[in-house]
């Protein structure tokens, strides 16, 4: 059994609290603990671009992956969730009803690449881009010391072109225009500063070299690939969990 950190429960008890990590992606939702590490990667349930379709179907899989996770019903459960960066009000409403479902937990929500940037962000202060290639969505977002500053969502991902051919044109080449578009209107100097760092990529099409081998050639930037990019994001909101948990009296709130 893992630790889950000093932080005691909510509503005037003293009950001991663990954490669990959740990353619900299109193609697959992962789960992570302290102590254990990721726990669960396994197929999502109904979900469309970044939008769950099937919320019933959803919640039965995160109630099976929370019962899973280390700790008992002995403890309360603080869950942090990932969501897209650019995920509107209904989507993030959505989400939290879903995870009203799963009982008395408290909700911590961070978009992903914020998460990843936890996780995998090259040594050194600095402006960052992070390229999420995912499966159904491919997201670009600029962070700036520790914050969103700006951020690019393309409804299109590695599943979405059966021909191995052309994903490297379609992916790579996309995720270049929203590069570009970002540079256009960054009157900071931001993007040019993270291009020079190095993109962070992450995602499950960060492994497909034909893609990041093309979008390097377009951005004419170095990519650096996340540790472990299929799972950062959930790593980092695992990271950024502990930080909570270790700190009680932190924002333990529904975002």
């Amino acid at each position: 059994m893992g630790s889950f950190g000093s932080a005691v429960g909510g509503r005037g008890t003293r009950r001991p609290v663990r954490g669990i990590a959740l990353d619900i992606g299109s193609s697959r939702t992962r789960a992570w603990a302290p102590g254990a590490g990721v726990f669960a990667d396994v197929p999502s349930g109904p979900v469309r671009r970044g939008h769950t379709t099937d919320s019933a179907s959803q919640l039965r899989l995160l109630r099976r992956l929370t019962a899973s996770a280390p700790g008992d019903g002995e403890h309360d459960t603080v869950v942090m969730l990932t969501h897209p960066v650019l995920a509107g009000p209904e989507e993030r409403e959505a989400a939290r009803r879903m995870m009203d479902g799963l009982g008395p937990v408290r909700v911590i929500a961070v978009d992903s690449a914020r998460a990843a940037a936890a996780y995998s962000a090259p040594p050194g202060g600095g402006p960052l881009l992070v390229v999420d290639l995912g499966a159904r969505l491919t997201e670009v977002t600029l962070v700036v010391d520790g914050l969103v500053e700006d951020a690019r969502l393309a409804e299109v991902g590695v599943d979405d072109v059966p021909e191995p051919g052309r994903v490297p044109d379609t992916i790579a080449g996309t995720t270049a225009d929203m590069v570009s578009d970002m540079w256009r209107h960054d009157s900071t100097g931001a993007v040019r500063g993270a291009l020079r760092r190095g993109v962070l990529v992450t995602g499950g099409g960060a492994l497909r070299l034909d893609v990041t081998g093309h979008l390097a050639h377009l951005l004419r930037a170095r990519l650096r690939l996340a540790n472990d990019p299929a799972t950062s994001v959930v790593r980092g909101a695992g990271l950024m969990l502990t930080s909570v948990l270790r700190h009680p009296s932190g924002p333990l709130t529904r975002d």
